[in-house]
């Protein structure tokens, strides 16, 4: 099926034959970031192209990642340690390097058994942000992350912080562990105690350090968190959201090339049934029904898209 649709393909649809086969296979070797989970839509701007961001996307050196409204975005760095970001954010990953420590051990350290040094530079255009680490990913050496918002950058190796960026002002809250803050030609300013804020008005001196409530906390969190019933996507997702189901490639592409474009990661798949040949557009990797119907809703409202249905298959 697939060499007759290259007879019939000229070089404007070759993103139907790439829709087709989904995602390549991959090297096993650990990728520096990962995209672990999403909450659509959310877009991957690399080498200048604008494209859908998609469970599974492994992240470059200079890579921008931007999320749409009500959206997130789940990373999953390779030492474990996990990046959240919430909706309407700009971010880019820069720095990214793995290496074993030690005399002759320059190389990369993707085994388990290695003690390395990870490092990255992670950027805050605009949007929240947490750098969180976990205890589920045993990581035996060292991370040395910088953080940079708008005007501020946060030093960290191996903590907790939550932040964001907006015209008006940078915060970064300190969650758990130890971080450097530095703002221009300002001191830096070390932050060691749990559950404090650093925040930097536009144009303005920075304000002392203050301390947060447990609630405080949790509204700044829930802008970073993936909520259940939302549109999330994660591995092991079951349901898929069908956009369409086109009787001709052209139509399939039409919808395709308009969910492309919105920030939804989809594909099409061609199916037979009574011997007439149906493309399926669809979006896969849901985590639940809700889920699923969230998009769907979406989808609908956003796109004007009527034949939309969800399911298990």
């Amino acid at each position: 099926m697939i060499a007759a649709f290259c007879r019939l393909l000229h070089v404007r649809n070759i993103a139907l034959l790439l829709a087709l086969l989904g995602p390549l296979p991959v090297p096993a070797a650990a990728p520096d970031a990962e995209v672990e989970a999403l909450q659509l839509p959310a877009w991957l701007i690399r080498d200048g192209k604008r494209m859908p961001l998609a469970l599974g996307t492994r992240l470059r050196n200079g890579d921008e990642i931007n999320t749409g409204a009500g959206a997130r975005a789940l990373l999953r760095l390779a030492e474990g340690s996990m990046v959240k970001l919430g909706e309407n954010a700009r971010f880019t990953v820069n720095g990214m390097t793995q290496k074993r420590l030690g005399p002759g051990r320059e190389q990369c350290c993707d085994g388990p058994e290695g003690a390395g040094l990870f490092t990255a530079t992670l950027s805050v255009l605009e949007g929240a942000f947490r750098f969180t680490t976990t205890g589920l990913y045993k990581f035996r050496g060292q991370r040395d992350v910088q953080v940079r918002f708008t005007t501020a950058t946060a030093g960290i190796r191996g903590t907790d912080l939550w932040g964001k960026s907006t015209a008006e002002r940078d915060i970064v809250a300190l969650i758990e562990g130890k971080i450097t803050v530095t703002r221009g030609t300002d001191k830096p300013i070390v932050m060691d105690q749990p559950r404090t804020v650093y925040q930097a008005p536009a144009g303005l001196p920075s304000l002392p350090i203050d301390a947060i409530t447990a609630e405080q906390l949790g509204l700044y969190a829930a802008e970073t968190e993936i909520a259940q019933g939302q549109g999330a996507l994660g591995k092991g997702g079951r349901w898929r959201v069908y956009a369409a189901q086109a009787a001709t490639q052209a139509e399939a592409l039409a919808v395709y090339d308009r969910l492309q474009e919105a920030g939804y990661p989809a594909t099409i798949s061609p199916i037979t049934t009574q011997g007439k040949t149906v493309y399926r557009v669809r979006i896969a990797g849901l985590l639940s029904e809700a889920d699923g119907t969230a998009v769907a809703v979406k989808l609908k409202v956003e796109l004007d898209l009527s034949d939309v249905t969800v399911s298990l298959n």
